[in-house]
């Protein structure tokens, strides 16, 4: 049967025999380059009449922070990727009587929780300029809370109701509800909308998705973060498939690994996709905490709802108390980092993976600040050998995880290495990795062979190709010398 994980590869094997030719589907919207630029950084956007959405904010934003990238081919990676998003994901309209706004995550015809929120996440600063940017947002706002309500326990969706599964999910033994892409149960699945949700309103002072529907939708996240505390039973989710990849199904009838319940919230699934070994997901809790405590605030201030908020705010405060509990373990020297998965018995997992949430992304989500020596311990340690999935080699060193196997370094974590650093010849080492890696492509991807970047997987990775924008503009806020050398 063919899975999400073969489609990947088989969509990226035609680009990948040679540096130059991995474009995807960027490849047929190549432009011109300007005079004098060389024609291996052309850039790649597609011609404005071809793009999904356009917004002066963001091009604005583009304009300016391209200006001061004083390398060539860097300033064409960003001015390809910052945009990817709106440039080719994004689909705008109206959907009972509100805006709409469904966006894939690339080369797969299906919105994840996760990525939708994560590839809009850089232009949330420009959105109280922008009235169309605004109503992107209140459109992707009003969809994931009708893709919560319809089932909290799924990760991705399709465009309609009637639209079957994603062809690897068809047979999944679950309960598929209409709608529903794919059935992985993983908790940041439900942080990112809050994410995107508490980024908007601080950054807007906008009120209005913030409707009955919604809060219909973040009552039925609470309710399902607390059943898969699993006080009590396993709780309404179990998740089998039949396939030759381990980490596509899961254990003892599709309930997970044995846990004995501590307060932390189980998830079946990593933000990877790739199921967990223990189910009691270190990253994805300390997450949910932060997530807990905006919708808190929210509840609060627009809706003036201080029981709701009070339940989201002790829930909080029970999940980091057991994960600070539980969620630690020491190193040879004695010294403690966070473990990545726990079961509740005293075993403990120690890798990270380069999907976020993960150990590496603490300080970028907001769990804790870049100097906390807890996190500092634990960022060497996912930084190193110790670490099953980071890997070195002769064009990069990074992490990578199982979902792409051995050997293959997700740019994502290099991203996420650069943007949890005040150092900047540790920025710098990742910027030059960044352009490095490339293949010639001049955009972001999945994962690349740690000594051959012509070996990738995922010509169009639109979350990929927007952190890449994300990380350049925060470069050029907070160390815009880095960019002029």
């Amino acid at each position: 049967m063919l899975t999400r994980r073969d489609m990947l590869k088989w969509m990226s094997l035609a680009g990948a025999s040679s540096a130059l030719g991995a474009l995807g589907v960027a490849q047929a919207v190549t432009g011109k380059a300007p005079m004098g630029t060389p024609a291996l950084f052309a850039g790649k956007r597609p011609p404005p009449h071809q793009r999904k959405f356009i917004s002066a904010a963001v091009e604005r934003q583009l304009a300016a922070v391209q200006a001061g990238i004083d390398d060539p081919k860097l300033a064409r990676m960003f001015e390809n990727c910052y945009p990817n998003t709106l440039d080719t994901t994004v689909e705008v309209g109206t959907l009972d009587g509100k805006p709409d706004t469904f966006v894939i995550t690339g080369d797969i015809d299906a919105m994840w929780l996760r990525d939708s929120s994560a590839q809009v996440h850089p232009y949330l600063p420009l959105a109280r300029g922008d009235a169309s940017l605004r109503r992107l947002f209140r459109g992707l706002i009003a969809r994931q809370a009708r893709c919560i309500r319809i089932d909290p326990y799924a990760n991705a969706f399709m465009p309609h109701p009637h639209d079957s599964p994603l062809s690897w999910s068809v047979h999944d033994l679950t309960d598929m509800k209409p709608g529903v892409g794919e059935r992985k149960w993983e908790v940041d699945s439900l942080c990112y909308p809050i994410r995107l949700a508490h980024g908007y309103w601080q950054a807007s002072g906008d009120t209005s998705p913030f409707d009955d529907d919604w809060r219909q939708a973040m009552q039925r996240v609470l309710a399902t973060f607390v059943e898969q505390q699993r006080k009590h039973d396993h709780g309404p989710y179990r998740f089998q498939r039949v396939s030759e990849v381990p980490t596509e199904t899961q254990f003892l009838g599709g309930y997970g690994n044995p846990t004995r319940p501590n307060g932390m919230i189980h998830s079946m699934f990593r933000p990877s996709d790739d199921a967990c070994l223990y189910p009691l997901l270190v990253p994805s809790n300390l997450f949910a905490v932060v997530s807990l405590r905006q919708l808190a605030r929210m509840s609060r201030a627009i809706h003036h709802d201080a029981d709701f908020a009070a339940q989201c705010e002790a829930l909080a405060a029970e999940v980091e108390q057991a994960t600070q509990r539980d969620g630690q373990m020491r190193d040879a020297n004695g010294d403690t980092h966070w473990a990545y998965e726990i079961d509740g018995y005293g075993n403990q997992l120690f890798m990270d993976d380069a999907n976020v949430p993960s150990l590496l992304s603490l300080p970028y989500l907001g769990c804790c600040e870049r100097g906390d020596p807890l996190y500092q311990r634990t960022r060497a340690a996912v930084w190193s050998t110790r670490n099953p999935y980071f890997f070195r080699g002769q064009a990069a060193e990074g992490i990578g995880g199982p979902h792409e196997g051995l050997r293959m370094i997700w740019p994502m974590s290099i991203m996420l290495r650069a943007l949890t650093s005040d150092e900047p010849a540790e920025i710098t080492q990742c910027l030059a990795w960044l352009r490095d890696t490339d293949a010639g492509t001049g955009f972001m991807h999945e994962a690349f062979d740690q000594d051959d970047p012509a070996h990738f997987t995922r010509a169009w990775f639109a979350w990929a190709n927007t952190l890449f924008g994300e990380f350049i503009v925060d470069l050029h806020q907070r160390h815009p010398a880095l960019l002029r050398r």
